[in-house]
């Protein structure tokens, strides 16, 4: 093992472990904001609800990670473009940044540690 793969393995969980009280607290409310109503903040709360876990186990990893990031890619223009451009400007760095991490995760897959991976070493 070394720090490449230790570090990546870092990233995935920490942003799943991010990412899932997001879908939380639309569904279900968190931190005395109560769920939200509407079929756009369900799919959107069930994407990053469920893709947060699969992101934070290394479970279909690449499937969780394009959704995900074409949902904060898609937020970032729906909710804070409309109030400028910039992300520092229309607060939006959180989307940005979820949006390329999890493109990189799509890119680059789980990662040695996680399920993806020892199910690939299984059917080796």
């Amino acid at each position: 093992m070394n720090w490449q793969s230790i570090t990546h393995a870092l990233l995935r969980i920490m942003t799943g472990f991010l990412f899932v009280p997001h879908g939380y607290q639309k569904l279900f409310g968190l931190g005395g904001a109560g769920p939200r109503e509407g079929a756009l903040p369900m799919v959107a709360a069930s994407i990053e609800l469920v893709g947060g876990i699969l992101i934070l186990v290394g479970f279909k990893t690449r499937w969780a990670a394009f959704l995900s990031s074409g949902l904060m890619a898609a937020a970032y223009f729906l909710a804070h473009a409309k109030d400028g451009f910039l992300p520092l400007l229309n607060r939006g760095e959180l989307a940005v940044l979820y949006c390329f991490v999890f493109l990189f995760l799509w890119a680059h897959g789980s990662g040695p540690i996680s399920i993806d991976s020892m199910l690939e070493n299984r059917r080796r």
